[in-house]
């Protein structure tokens, strides 16, 4: 399965990038805004750090606007995905975009439909939404499931980008599932690095460490 880190804040990008956890990147007008900075500069900068694709969204909401906006953002660089919604007029824009050659994720999907129909629009990335549907007691890994099997049942190349990831636990449930990308908060992808047995077993060597007066230097 495929990391990319949901985050627009170059330094996390680069600590993740040197250990090898970044297979690419994914933002948006928030996250961007978070940060303080030009949008354009930005993207360009996360492009010229991570080689593997780099989602950066449109913000128009018509067909017209999101194809003039998305064609900007792919001159950006070779690795952009245009990030376009899953409403009609993304459906639009995804489908002249990906003719042409753009990769593109279409974001905001809650249902198998809306990721049926991306799929059909030609999109390179669907990404459901988990944790905004858990937080309205529906099961969003079980969207994953279920896209996971209508795309594997008629062979559709659309790799299913698994959002909204709110906990390590998140993680290995679409990694056994068959996500094939999961994106989420770098604070999310170090926290799959940590166990309490982990810990406690750690604890334990260094006292027994400290009691034989063990040095390696």
């Amino acid at each position: 399965m495929k990391f990319f880190v949901d985050t627009a804040e170059i330094d996390e990008i680069k600590e993740l990038h040197a250990l090898g956890m970044v297979d690419g990147v994914t933002t948006n007008p928030s996250l961007i805004a978070k940060s303080g900075r030009d949008i354009l500069e930005v993207t360009k900068e996360i492009c010229d750090i991570v080689s593997g694709p780099v989602s950066a969204e449109v913000v128009a909401l018509d067909a017209e606007g999101m194809l003039a906006e998305g064609r900007k953002l792919a001159k950006i660089a070779d690795n952009i995905a245009v990030k376009v919604p899953l409403t009609w007029a993304g459906l639009q824009t995804c489908k002249t975009l990906s003719d042409e050659g753009t990769m593109v994720n279409v974001t905001l999907c809650f249902s198998a439909n809306q990721a049926l129909l991306a799929a059909k629009a030609g999109a390179t990335f669907i990404s459901p939404f988990i944790g905004r549907l858990d937080d309205i007691n529906i099961d969003g890994l079980e969207l994953i499931d279920d896209i996971r099997t209508i795309y594997d049942n008629y062979g559709f190349e659309t790799q299913i980008l698994a959002a909204s990831i709110r906990s390590a636990n998140h993680m290995s449930e679409c990694a056994k599932i068959g996500a094939d990308v999961c994106t989420a908060p770098p604070k999310v992808i170090k926290a799959m690095a940590d166990h309490v047995l982990t810990d406690k077993g750690l604890a334990g060597f260094m006292a027994d460490v400290k009691k034989a007066g063990i040095t390696i230097l």
